[in-house]
């Protein structure tokens, strides 16, 4: 085994592990105020790691619920306490949501991919961005159908158009960094791409998540501040 296929697995190990102590720690009782996030910040903590709970324990345990004497859920930040905290916090709180979306979406489309092969144009790769697109897309729109729909008394057609409106800009400007990262991985610092079933490939698929929330948030900055994306 060389060195970067060790380091590869030990970073996928370590999100994992990062993931882990998140769960236990809402397992405990430390319950988000939006029940959607209870999932955003594990699928955060798979590509983030370390950096993941650092933004964790930082901004999103600060909006949480946990259980009084009484064993009733008390809220240490109130609903009024959220728009209080500083603008960058929301614009991160927002992007890390679009982007577990996107995650999740991608991680299944991969493992779907190992078990149903797509080509496009007789292209491996295009079939594959474009399944992995399609799964990030809809999976990040229904995150963010469950994070408008409870905050607003709408119907759920009126809130699936809310949440397409608020979306479709961010997720394509995450998939795009992503996209971006893969391709520089694969093709100019490996030379090849490399198939799912290789650790190097989720090694990659890290940081290209990293990227992607860096791309994707200057896009939610934007979307937030027009009041087009609700503020989290």
């Amino acid at each position: 085994m060389n060195t970067l296929h060790l380091i590869s697995i030990v970073s996928i190990v370590t999100g994992i592990v990062c993931c882990c102590v998140i769960v236990a720690d809402m397992v405990r009782g430390h319950r988000q105020q939006m029940a959607i996030m209870h999932v955003v910040y594990p699928v955060t903590a798979l590509y983030a790691g370390p950096l993941a709970l650092l933004l964790y324990f930082t901004i999103g345990r600060k909006d949480i619920k946990s259980k009084g004497p009484d064993g009733m859920h008390t809220s240490h930040a109130g609903h009024n306490m959220q728009h209080n905290k500083p603008f960058w916090q929301s614009v991160v709180t927002g992007t890390l949501h679009c982007g577990s979306g996107c995650t999740l979406g991608d991680m299944l489309a991969e493992v779907f991919l190992l078990v149903i092969p797509v080509e496009i144009w007789h292209s491996a790769l295009a079939g594959a961005w474009t399944v992995d697109f399609l799964f990030a897309f809809l999976i990040g729109i229904l995150f963010q159908y469950f994070a408008i729909k409870p905050m607003r008394k709408i119907s759920a057609n009126e809130a699936l158009l809310a949440a397409l409106k608020a979306d479709t800009l961010s997720l394509i400007a995450w998939q795009v960094g992503m996209y971006g990262a893969m391709a520089i991985c694969f093709f100019v610092i490996i030379g090849h791409r490399l198939p799912a079933s290789d650790p190097l490939f989720w090694f990659a698929m890290q940081i290209a998540m990293i990227i992607g929330f860096l791309t994707a948030y200057p896009m939610n900055w934007l979307l937030i501040k027009k009041g087009i994306k609700e503020q989290m």
